[in-house]
């Protein structure tokens, strides 16, 4: 029986051998596949010894794949950039690094060792240290001064055109004068109000007394206007009593005025309801009592009223 444990104990330790010569094989194994995987490069440097802070230059001649800053960055070396020389098809690449010593760059399958020295101690004792120097301010051109010149002047010049324009908006008064059309006479501006009212044709829509009241407002406006006489503010009475009272009366006129005022006051209070030959005559009154009280070498009739004959009572 202690035969048999010893040799079991015995193949054990054979397996174990075994199994760390089989695991030692497939290490060994895949370190070559992994180097051969790794690309190799044909490099130089500028130098392998450079001082801290500095940079020293990897040119790697043409390869199927390139090393990228990345790849090139390893053991504190920092490749901070790349530039290639299409030429020649060669890789330029800065290298720098800021730890002193000696590092061990990596390029694909192939290592360079590179020094980094450290910078010397500087004696401060002998040297003269100065403060830093002041800014140096250059002297301005003759373009610069013209260029800000310019540009006041055109705020200026734009401040001031504003200023003119916002005073005359103000005043109410037109940056540019357009030349105004002279009024038209009072008597003119009737005859044409009355031409107006009468192509509107309001009484034969039914508007009686609107029609009525926009003729009574044009005379009342004219008498206002060319004599001065309050009659928009005044009743029919005392309307005619002003204009009998004025340069202007004659029998005639004073008698048209009568019966086209007291005809509307009819239609506005009485509710009256004129028949149509009515509505017309009251026109045809108005524009004759117009004609007549204006100056006679300024009266003017508008066309449709001398065409029309006037209806009798």
């Amino acid at each position: 029986m202690p035969q048999f444990i010893s040799e079991i104990e015995f193949m054990k330790k054979i397996i174990f051998i075994l199994l760390c010569f089989l695991s030692s094989v497939g290490a060994m194994a895949q370190e070559e596949v992994a180097e051969q995987q790794l690309p190799t490069y044909q490099f130089q440097f500028d130098s392998t010894t450079f001082m801290l802070g500095d940079q020293t230059v990897l040119s790697i001649q043409p390869a199927p794949i390139m090393p990228t800053l990345e790849d090139l960055t390893n053991n504190d070396i920092v490749a901070v950039r790349q530039w290639m020389d299409t030429a020649s098809g060669t890789l330029y690449t800065a290298l720098t690094s800021f730890e002193e010593g000696e590092h061990w760059l990596h390029i694909g399958a192939d290592s360079v060792l590179l020094t980094v020295m450290d910078v010397p101690n500087v004696d401060t004792t002998n040297t003269n240290i100065r403060d830093i120097a002041d800014v140096f301010r250059q002297p301005y051109t003759f373009g610069e001064v013209a260029k800000v010149v310019g540009i006041v002047l055109g705020i200026l010049a734009i401040l001031v055109g504003a200023y003119f324009v916002i005073n005359r908006i103000r005043n109410h008064k037109p940056i540019i004068a357009i030349p105004q059309a002279p009024p038209l006479p009072p008597h003119t501006k009737a005859l044409n109000e009355l031409e107006y009212l009468r192509q509107q044709q309001l009484w034969q829509q039914g508007k009686v007394k609107e029609y009525h009241t926009n003729l009574t407002d044009i005379l009342r406006n004219y008498l206002e206007e060319s004599y001065h006489i309050q009659s928009t503010e005044m009743t029919t009475d005392q309307t005619l009593d002003a204009f009998c009272g004025s340069k202007a009366y004659s029998p005639e006129a004073e008698n048209m005025l009568r019966q086209i005022l007291q005809m509307a006051d009819m239609v506005k209070f009485a509710k009256s309801e004129p028949l149509p030959h009515q509505h017309d005559f009251s026109y045809q009154q108005a524009v004759q009592f117009v004609t007549a009280t204006a100056p006679k070498a300024e009266t003017a009739q508008p066309a449709s009223a001398t065409d029309n004959n006037q209806p009798k009572e």
